[in-house]
């Protein structure tokens, strides 16, 4: 298989087969071709040179409803949901069963509840109005929908970034299904445990080209990152920089802050310091850094900016005391996707300092290198780019706002290994150079391997704090609500 654009080979002879019943992880940095692969398979693309097989008959899609017809299937990472029609309607959108010529919902509620069934899944109604669910309970829409084509394959791109981890047990029970019922599963993941824990054989692909295809029963997660990015896993979380600490008055302090999410959020943020927060989804900790930054401003409680106490209720006003907010959600609210690179990176200053602009952008052009950005170059559209690129113009942006404080919400979420690297670097720079930063991620490894202190939140409040290289075990516990002496007895 290969495939170009633009002159710019994106796939490069590629053989990859996947075995009836199989799950099979694809894995690689942001960049080597995993998303163009599945993309050609779900025939969103058509490809330049090779052959797809498929039962032995060679086909080839030029639209996605020919390659969901013939059996191929895939779950994107951004969902393709009507959000003002009901799961129902989602599920059959263009082929609705009818009766006598009239689209039968009873028949197609009926149907949909069946593949609920089929899925193990009794917590969503047929009828409901898709904007109403959750994103975990979206990306089992999704699967019920690939499931309605009656799929041989279905493929899967990072299916688990958004689920909590019940949420993400309940996924691996559906692959299990799938595979108990002769599926075939094409799994696209940054996640080394899960593609461990569910994948019979793994392909590696680097800079569009097939590295190895492996049964993951011969592979270690040290190796299959070795063959991902040329760097073991050891060095995965950077040292700080020598001579780094950490100051003795805070940067930022909370005293019983609270709104409508979270109450009672005390601590104090110095800088030089990463501060990790971990809890479980819906414990809290989007909120906190929301109040921080103005985003859903605190409506009780005090905040303090370098001792002075500060009434922070917009974003606007956050920016002006020096606090940058990289948002969970790039692509809805850190992104403008049909603007460019460079238009991206410059758009914090053209809003708040406009007269700034034309001396950032030399400034923006340098970190672009020194976060070793992968684009065609500044004039490209930043919804081409990579989900790891992207991040990295997030951050640009936000650095060229001359930030103490900053607040970073899932900053390695759905980027591969290497990103990561370049991010953590990132970081300890930053710490190096004086900036306080407060990290919330669902990465424990992430938390322990980053984090000087690590607080926990349950239930919109804090709940404990930790050492930075606590066990995942003490986290967890604290983070459930899980009485350690008990545990311990």
């Amino acid at each position: 298989m290969s495939k170009s654009f633009f002159g710019f080979p994106i796939l490069t002879g590629i053989d990859l087969d996947i075995r009836p019943g199989e799950v099979h992880g694809l894995v690689g940095e942001n960049g080597a071709g995993k998303s163009t692969l599945m993309k050609i398979l779900a025939g969103v693309y058509t490809r330049d040179e090779g052959t797809v097989l498929l039962d032995g008959d060679d086909v080839e899609f030029s639209h996605p409803v020919q390659a969901q017809l013939a059996g191929i299937s895939t779950v994107f990472q951004e969902f393709n949901l009507l959000p003002e029609r009901s799961v129902a309607e989602n599920i059959f959108l263009g082929r609705e069963p009818r009766v006598m010529g009239f689209v039968s919902r009873r028949e197609m509620n009926r149907a949909t509840a069946a593949l609920f069934e089929t899925l193990g899944v009794d917590s969503i109604s047929p009828s409901t109005r898709v904007r109403t669910l959750s994103v975990a309970q979206q990306q089992l829409v999704e699967i019920a929908k690939a499931l309605s084509f009656d799929a041989k394959v279905i493929s899967m791109d990072e299916p688990t970034a958004a689920l909590a981890d019940h949420e993400v047990e309940l996924l691996c029970r559906i692959i299990a299904n799938l595979k108990e019922r002769g599926v075939s599963v094409l799994y696209v993941s940054h996640r080394l445990r899960e593609i461990f824990r569910l994948c019979d054989r793994i392909t590696v692909l680097k800079d569009g080209a097939l590295v190895a295809t492996r049964p993951t029963s011969e592979l270690t997660e040290e190796e299959l990152v070795r063959l991902m990015v040329g760097r073991p896993l050891s060095t995965f979380f950077p040292d700080k920089a020598l001579g780094a600490s950490v100051g003795s008055q805070p940067a930022l302090s909370l005293e019983d802050a609270g709104n409508d999410s979270v109450d009672g959020i005390s601590f104090d943020l110095h800088p030089g310091e990463i501060l990790g927060v971990s809890g479980l989804q819906g414990a809290g900790r989007t909120e906190v850094l929301q109040g921080i930054s103005g985003a859903v401003p605190f409506t009780r409680g005090q905040v303090r900016i370098n001792g002075t106490p500060v009434n922070i209720k917009t974003p606007g006003q956050g920016i002006r005391a020096r606090i940058a907010h990289v948002t969970e959600d790039r692509k809805a609210t850190g992104l403008l996707l049909n603007q460019s690179v460079m238009d991206n990176a410059l758009a914090g200053v053209r809003a708040c300092s406009p007269r700034r602009s034309s001396a950032a952008r030399p400034k923006a052009t340098e970190l672009f290198l020194e976060l070793e950005l992968s684009a065609r170059g500044p004039d490209q559209e930043i919804k081409y780019l990579s989900g790891g690129n992207q991040q990295k113009v997030v951050l640009t942006k936000w650095l060229l706002m001359d930030p103490q404080i900053i607040l970073l919400d899932e900053p390695t979420r759905g980027i591969d290994v290497g990103a990561k690297f370049a991010l953590y670097v990132l970081m300890r720079r930053l710490a190096a150079a004086g900036h306080a930063i407060l990290m919330v991620s669902s990465e424990l490894p992430e938390l322990i391997g980053m984090s000087d202190r690590i607080l926990v939140m349950r239930d919109g409040r804090l709940v404990d704090e930790l050492p930075g290289g606590s066990s995942e075990e003490r986290i967890l516990q604290a983070a459930a609500g899980v009485n350690t002496k008990a545990v311990a007895a």
